[in-house]
């Protein structure tokens, strides 16, 4: 399974252009027939945003990718001082069945000392031929320190949960309306733009031990490269927007018990489509 994870500033790249038809292009060239694509920062009636027009990118990019099924997660929607509501947020692609969906609105204590936005984690169960697996993008706060850390907090509750779902689902039948037994994935994939640099205490307590029933997330970089520095993820092309030495936020992390199915994770150098690299995980999702 390949998948692509890649949050694409709303389609703006490095010479300042929005084109998503440049977006959709650059994760096929570097990810070939992906079966999943992440993606972070897509816009909807935001023309504020520089380069951006205000239309809606999550039906513009749903248009460009046939062949997937599309899922949304906005975490931020408001009402547009001029009229219309604005949107914000992630979307998973998947040309593999998706089962249950689930939009997890993360911690936002208050921190009125910084700007900040709500933050949302989009989890899909997919079919694959080893069974159903969990993959959830997220995109954790930039400037609050204190929100960024509850969030993480978060995505282990959030883990722990969904694994204890997939060891023991309830009971429930079709005929049972919204009550039916959903799928959920007990392994899991976890990717997206997560505002923290390698080694730091963030970075290591998403990987902590959570319990005896929950296999622990992983950075699936460190799984195949040991020791190995991450790759920068951030201000590789654009040093206007990001100057000094280019830096990684963005990361693959993977449960324990997917560890060894773990081919290949690597970034992107050559796009310049975004401020970010996309990046590309291969996992070996035989039965």
């Amino acid at each position: 399974m390949k998948l692509v994870t890649w949050n694409i500033q709303w389609g703006r790249g490095a010479d300042g252009r929005v084109d998503l038809d440049r977006i959709v292009a650059h994760a096929r060239r570097f990810g070939g027939e992906f079966d999943v694509l992440c993606l972070q920062e897509v816009s909807a009636g935001y023309p504020e945003l520089a380069g951006c027009d205000g239309s809606d990118q999550f039906a513009g990019l749903a248009t460009r990718l046939p062949g997937y099924e599309a899922v949304a997660g906005v975490a931020t929607d408001a009402p547009h001082p001029a009229g219309g509501r604005r949107r914000f947020g992630q979307m998973i692609f998947s040309r593999l069945p998706v089962a249950a969906v689930f939009r997890h609105l993360l911690p936002w204590p208050p921190d009125p000392a910084v700007m900040s936005m709500q933050r949302v984690a989009l989890e899909v169960t997919l079919l694959t031929p080893s069974g159903p697996w969990r993959v959830t993008t997220t995109h954790l706060e930039y400037y609050s320190l204190l929100q960024r850390a509850a969030q993480v907090e978060a995505l282990r509750a959030l883990h722990r949960e969904a694994a204890g779902h997939a060891a023991a689902p309830r009971p429930g039948t079709p005929d049972d309306g919204p009550f039916d037994r959903v799928t959920r994935g007990g392994p899991s994939i976890l990717v997206g733009d997560f505002n923290f640099k390698p080694l730091t205490p963030e970075h290591v307590r998403l990987q902590s031990p959570i319990d005896a029933a929950t296999p622990s997330y992983r950075d699936a970089w460190e799984v195949l490269n040991p020791g190995v520095p991450h790759p920068p993820t951030v201000g590789v092309h654009d040093q206007q927007q990001w100057p000094g030495p280019p830096f990684t936020w963005d990361f693959v992390f993977v449960s324990a018990d997917l560890a060894p199915r773990v081919r290949d994770v690597r970034a992107d150098a050559q796009s310049d489509a975004s401020d970010h690299q996309p990046m590309l995980l291969e996992i070996d999702a035989a039965a």
